[in-house]
Protein backbone atom coordinates (compact mmCIF):
# COMPACT_ATOMS: atom_id res chain seq x y z
CA UNK A 1 0.00 0.00 0.00
CA UNK A 2 2.90 2.31 0.85
CA UNK A 3 4.43 1.77 -2.59
CA UNK A 4 1.14 2.67 -4.26
CA UNK A 5 0.93 5.91 -2.29
CA UNK A 6 4.54 6.70 -3.14
CA UNK A 7 3.80 6.09 -6.81
CA UNK A 8 0.91 8.56 -6.92
CA UNK A 9 2.74 11.08 -4.76
CA UNK A 10 5.45 11.31 -7.44
CA UNK A 11 2.97 11.97 -10.21
CA UNK A 12 2.42 15.58 -11.22
CA UNK A 13 -0.92 16.65 -12.69
CA UNK A 14 -0.40 20.41 -12.67
CA UNK A 15 -0.56 22.74 -15.66
CA UNK A 16 2.95 21.80 -16.76
CA UNK A 17 1.95 18.14 -16.75
CA UNK A 18 -1.14 18.90 -18.85
CA UNK A 19 1.07 20.76 -21.32
CA UNK A 20 3.38 17.75 -21.41
CA UNK A 21 0.48 15.39 -22.10
CA UNK A 22 -0.75 17.57 -24.97
CA UNK A 23 2.75 17.64 -26.50
CA UNK A 24 3.07 13.87 -26.13
CA UNK A 25 -0.28 13.12 -27.78
CA UNK A 26 0.42 15.58 -30.59
CA UNK A 27 3.86 14.02 -31.06
CA UNK A 28 2.34 10.54 -31.21
CA UNK A 29 -0.16 11.76 -33.80
CA UNK A 30 2.58 13.17 -36.02
CA UNK A 31 4.66 10.00 -35.77
CA UNK A 32 1.64 7.89 -36.69
CA UNK A 33 0.88 10.26 -39.56
CA UNK A 34 4.44 9.95 -40.87
CA UNK A 35 4.23 6.18 -40.65
CA UNK A 36 0.93 5.97 -42.48
CA UNK A 37 1.56 8.69 -45.07
CA UNK A 38 5.18 8.15 -46.06
CA UNK A 39 6.71 4.99 -44.61
CA UNK A 40 4.19 2.14 -44.78
CA UNK A 41 3.13 2.76 -48.42
CA UNK A 42 6.77 2.86 -49.58
CA UNK A 43 7.99 -0.11 -47.49
CA UNK A 44 10.39 2.13 -45.57
CA UNK A 45 11.16 0.89 -42.06
CA UNK A 46 11.40 3.51 -39.32
CA UNK A 47 13.73 1.55 -37.06
CA UNK A 48 13.54 0.24 -33.52
CA UNK A 49 10.54 -1.65 -32.16
CA UNK A 50 8.12 0.12 -34.48
CA UNK A 51 10.40 -0.81 -37.39
CA UNK A 52 10.26 -4.47 -36.40
CA UNK A 53 6.49 -4.09 -36.11
CA UNK A 54 6.43 -2.69 -39.63
CA UNK A 55 8.36 -5.73 -40.85
CA UNK A 56 5.82 -8.04 -39.21
CA UNK A 57 3.05 -6.06 -40.87
CA UNK A 58 4.64 -6.26 -44.32
CA UNK A 59 5.45 -9.97 -44.02
CA UNK A 60 2.51 -11.38 -42.03
CA UNK A 61 -0.02 -8.50 -41.93
CA UNK A 62 0.24 -8.13 -38.13
CA UNK A 63 -1.12 -4.83 -36.75
CA UNK A 64 1.77 -2.39 -36.39
CA UNK A 65 0.38 -0.72 -33.28
CA UNK A 66 -0.27 -3.93 -31.32
CA UNK A 67 3.16 -5.40 -32.09
CA UNK A 68 4.81 -2.10 -31.13
CA UNK A 69 2.89 -2.04 -27.86
CA UNK A 70 3.94 -5.60 -26.94
CA UNK A 71 7.55 -4.98 -27.91
CA UNK A 72 7.72 -1.95 -25.63
CA UNK A 73 7.12 -3.87 -22.42
CA UNK A 74 10.74 -4.93 -21.67
CA UNK A 75 12.12 -1.55 -22.70
CA UNK A 76 9.51 0.14 -20.55
CA UNK A 77 10.92 -1.69 -17.53
CA UNK A 78 14.43 -0.43 -18.38
CA UNK A 79 13.13 3.10 -18.79
CA UNK A 80 11.39 2.97 -15.41
CA UNK A 81 14.78 2.38 -13.82
CA UNK A 82 16.77 5.06 -15.65
CA UNK A 83 14.35 7.76 -16.80
CA UNK A 84 12.37 8.85 -13.78
CA UNK A 85 10.10 6.15 -12.35
CA UNK A 86 6.39 7.10 -12.15
CA UNK A 87 6.75 10.37 -14.06
CA UNK A 88 8.47 8.53 -16.87
CA UNK A 89 5.84 5.79 -16.70
CA UNK A 90 2.75 7.92 -17.18
CA UNK A 91 4.28 9.90 -20.03
CA UNK A 92 5.67 6.88 -21.85
CA UNK A 93 2.44 4.93 -21.50
CA UNK A 94 0.56 7.91 -22.94
CA UNK A 95 3.06 8.30 -25.80
CA UNK A 96 3.05 4.60 -26.69
CA UNK A 97 -0.74 4.31 -26.59
CA UNK A 98 -1.21 7.50 -28.62
CA UNK A 99 1.27 6.34 -31.26
CA UNK A 100 0.16 2.71 -31.51
CA UNK A 101 -3.60 3.29 -31.39
CA UNK A 102 -3.55 6.18 -33.86
CA UNK A 103 -1.26 4.19 -36.17
CA UNK A 104 -3.65 1.23 -36.42
CA UNK A 105 -6.67 3.52 -36.77
CA UNK A 106 -5.04 5.48 -39.61
CA UNK A 107 -3.95 2.32 -41.44
CA UNK A 108 -7.45 0.85 -41.17
CA UNK A 109 -9.25 4.05 -42.17
CA UNK A 110 -7.02 5.26 -44.97
CA UNK A 111 -5.50 2.09 -46.36
CA UNK A 112 -1.99 2.11 -47.77
CA UNK A 113 -2.22 4.23 -50.92
CA UNK A 114 0.95 6.38 -51.18
CA UNK A 115 1.01 10.13 -51.73
CA UNK A 116 4.04 9.66 -53.97
CA UNK A 117 6.07 6.71 -55.23
CA UNK A 118 9.35 8.62 -54.94
CA UNK A 119 11.44 6.89 -52.24
CA UNK A 120 13.60 9.96 -51.63
CA UNK A 121 10.59 12.21 -51.02
CA UNK A 122 9.04 9.62 -48.73
CA UNK A 123 12.24 9.23 -46.72
CA UNK A 124 12.83 12.99 -46.39
CA UNK A 125 9.30 14.06 -45.56
CA UNK A 126 8.68 10.97 -43.46
CA UNK A 127 11.84 11.72 -41.50
CA UNK A 128 10.91 15.36 -40.94
CA UNK A 129 7.39 14.61 -39.72
CA UNK A 130 8.57 11.66 -37.63
CA UNK A 131 11.34 13.77 -36.09
CA UNK A 132 9.02 16.65 -35.24
CA UNK A 133 6.71 14.20 -33.53
CA UNK A 134 9.60 12.66 -31.61
CA UNK A 135 10.84 16.11 -30.60
CA UNK A 136 7.41 17.08 -29.26
CA UNK A 137 7.32 13.91 -27.18
CA UNK A 138 10.77 14.75 -25.80
CA UNK A 139 9.62 18.29 -25.00
CA UNK A 140 6.78 16.71 -23.06
CA UNK A 141 9.45 14.90 -20.98
CA UNK A 142 8.45 11.53 -22.34
CA UNK A 143 9.63 9.02 -24.89
CA UNK A 144 7.75 7.40 -27.72
CA UNK A 145 8.77 4.01 -26.42
CA UNK A 146 10.76 1.37 -28.24
CA UNK A 147 14.45 1.99 -28.67
CA UNK A 148 13.70 5.69 -28.20
CA UNK A 149 13.94 4.78 -24.51
CA UNK A 150 17.50 3.58 -25.04
CA UNK A 151 18.24 6.67 -27.12
CA UNK A 152 16.90 8.92 -24.38
CA UNK A 153 19.09 7.13 -21.82
CA UNK A 154 22.15 7.70 -24.02
CA UNK A 155 21.16 11.36 -24.42
CA UNK A 156 20.53 12.02 -20.74
CA UNK A 157 23.22 9.93 -19.06
CA UNK A 158 26.06 10.23 -21.56
CA UNK A 159 25.39 13.58 -23.24
CA UNK A 160 24.98 12.01 -26.67
CA UNK A 161 22.96 14.11 -29.11
CA UNK A 162 19.44 12.93 -29.87
CA UNK A 163 20.27 12.47 -33.56
CA UNK A 164 23.28 10.19 -32.87
CA UNK A 165 21.47 8.23 -30.14
CA UNK A 166 18.46 7.78 -32.41
CA UNK A 167 20.70 6.64 -35.28
CA UNK A 168 22.51 4.05 -33.17
CA UNK A 169 19.41 2.55 -31.55
CA UNK A 170 17.22 2.46 -34.66
CA UNK A 171 19.54 1.25 -37.41
CA UNK A 172 19.11 -2.47 -36.72
CA UNK A 173 15.55 -2.82 -38.02
CA UNK A 174 16.37 -0.76 -41.11
CA UNK A 175 19.34 -2.96 -41.97
CA UNK A 176 17.20 -6.04 -41.38
CA UNK A 177 14.63 -4.64 -43.80
CA UNK A 178 17.32 -4.62 -46.46
CA UNK A 179 17.28 -8.42 -46.55
CA UNK A 180 13.54 -8.47 -47.26
CA UNK A 181 12.86 -5.40 -49.41
CA UNK A 182 16.20 -4.59 -50.99
CA UNK A 183 19.15 -2.47 -49.93
CA UNK A 184 17.92 0.60 -51.75
CA UNK A 185 15.03 0.85 -49.30
CA UNK A 186 17.36 0.14 -46.39
CA UNK A 187 19.63 3.00 -47.45
CA UNK A 188 16.67 5.33 -47.86
CA UNK A 189 15.53 4.20 -44.43
CA UNK A 190 18.86 5.25 -42.92
CA UNK A 191 18.44 8.66 -44.55
CA UNK A 192 14.99 8.89 -42.99
CA UNK A 193 16.36 8.05 -39.53
CA UNK A 194 19.09 10.67 -39.81
CA UNK A 195 16.65 13.35 -40.98
CA UNK A 196 14.22 12.51 -38.18
CA UNK A 197 17.03 12.79 -35.63
CA UNK A 198 18.03 16.21 -36.95
CA UNK A 199 14.41 17.35 -36.90
CA UNK A 200 14.05 16.13 -33.31
CA UNK A 201 17.17 18.10 -32.33
CA UNK A 202 15.77 21.23 -33.95
CA UNK A 203 12.48 20.91 -32.11
CA UNK A 204 14.06 20.28 -28.70
CA UNK A 205 17.07 22.60 -28.98
CA UNK A 206 15.85 25.24 -31.41
CA UNK A 207 17.21 26.39 -34.74
CA UNK A 208 19.53 29.06 -33.35
CA UNK A 209 23.22 28.19 -33.30
CA UNK A 210 25.11 29.18 -30.16
CA UNK A 211 28.86 29.68 -29.74
CA UNK A 212 31.06 29.93 -26.67
CA UNK A 213 34.28 31.92 -26.60
CA UNK A 214 37.31 31.78 -24.31
CA UNK A 215 39.57 34.82 -24.57
CA UNK A 216 42.98 35.41 -23.00
CA UNK A 217 44.15 38.99 -23.33
CA UNK A 218 46.27 41.62 -21.63
CA UNK A 219 43.36 44.05 -22.00
CA UNK A 220 40.75 42.12 -20.06
CA UNK A 221 38.74 45.08 -18.79
CA UNK A 222 38.62 46.78 -22.19
CA UNK A 223 37.49 43.58 -23.94
CA UNK A 224 34.82 42.93 -21.29
CA UNK A 225 33.51 46.50 -21.58
CA UNK A 226 33.45 46.31 -25.38
CA UNK A 227 31.56 43.00 -25.39
CA UNK A 228 29.00 44.50 -23.02
CA UNK A 229 28.64 47.80 -24.92
CA UNK A 230 28.69 46.50 -28.51
CA UNK A 231 27.06 43.06 -28.20
CA UNK A 232 25.10 43.51 -24.99
CA UNK A 233 26.42 40.17 -23.75
CA UNK A 234 27.56 39.27 -20.27
CA UNK A 235 30.95 37.78 -19.55
CA UNK A 236 32.56 35.70 -16.82
CA UNK A 237 36.14 36.15 -15.67
CA UNK A 238 37.87 32.84 -14.92
CA UNK A 239 41.15 32.85 -13.07
CA UNK A 240 43.61 30.72 -15.06
CA UNK A 241 47.31 29.92 -15.00
CA UNK A 242 49.63 29.68 -17.97
CA UNK A 243 51.05 26.20 -18.40
CA UNK A 244 54.38 27.45 -19.79
CA UNK A 245 54.78 30.79 -18.04
CA UNK A 246 53.19 29.64 -14.77
CA UNK A 247 51.74 33.14 -14.48
CA UNK A 248 48.24 33.80 -13.18
CA UNK A 249 46.05 35.60 -15.68
CA UNK A 250 42.31 36.08 -16.19
CA UNK A 251 40.37 34.37 -18.98
CA UNK A 252 37.12 35.75 -20.40
CA UNK A 253 34.21 33.39 -21.02
CA UNK A 254 31.15 34.49 -22.99
CA UNK A 255 28.31 32.97 -25.01
CA UNK A 256 27.05 34.55 -28.23
CA UNK A 257 24.98 33.61 -31.26
CA UNK A 258 26.65 32.45 -34.46
CA UNK A 259 25.84 35.76 -36.10
CA UNK A 260 27.71 37.65 -33.37
CA UNK A 261 30.98 35.71 -33.70
CA UNK A 262 32.44 37.99 -36.40
CA UNK A 263 31.66 41.08 -34.33
CA UNK A 264 33.20 39.42 -31.28
CA UNK A 265 36.38 38.66 -33.21
CA UNK A 266 36.51 42.26 -34.39
CA UNK A 267 36.14 43.53 -30.83
CA UNK A 268 38.99 41.35 -29.59
CA UNK A 269 41.26 42.14 -32.54
CA UNK A 270 40.69 45.90 -32.28
CA UNK A 271 41.27 45.87 -28.53
CA UNK A 272 44.25 43.50 -28.35
CA UNK A 273 45.70 42.09 -31.60
CA UNK A 274 47.90 39.75 -29.54
CA UNK A 275 44.96 38.12 -27.70
CA UNK A 276 44.30 34.38 -27.82
CA UNK A 277 40.72 33.28 -28.55
CA UNK A 278 38.93 29.93 -28.83
CA UNK A 279 35.41 29.64 -30.28
CA UNK A 280 33.40 26.45 -29.79
CA UNK A 281 29.95 25.06 -30.53
CA UNK A 282 27.25 25.00 -27.87
CA UNK A 283 24.16 22.78 -28.11
CA UNK A 284 21.95 25.07 -26.07
CA UNK A 285 22.07 28.23 -23.96
CA UNK A 286 19.47 28.90 -21.26
CA UNK A 287 19.06 32.00 -19.16
CA UNK A 288 19.45 35.76 -19.60
CA UNK A 289 19.79 36.76 -23.25
CA UNK A 290 18.81 33.30 -24.51
CA UNK A 291 15.92 30.87 -23.99
CA UNK A 292 14.22 31.08 -20.55
CA UNK A 293 15.55 28.50 -18.12
CA UNK A 294 12.16 27.89 -16.50
CA UNK A 295 10.64 26.81 -19.83
CA UNK A 296 12.98 23.82 -19.96
CA UNK A 297 12.31 22.34 -16.51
Amino acid sequence: MGKVKAFFSELDFGWRAIKDFVLIVLGGLLQALALRTFLVPSLLVSGGISGLAQLSHYLWNFPIGIVTLLGNIPLFIIGWRYLGGPRFAIRTILAVFAYTIITDILVELTGSAPITDDLLLNSLYGGVVMGIGLGLVYMGRGTSGGTDILGRILNRRFGMSISLAYMLTDSFAVILAGFFFGWDRALYGLIMIYVSGVAADMVTQGTSVIREALIITNETEKVVDAISDVLGRGTTIIQAKGGYSQQDRPMIFCVVTAGEVIRLKTIVQDTDPDAFMVVGHVNEALGEGFKPLDAQT
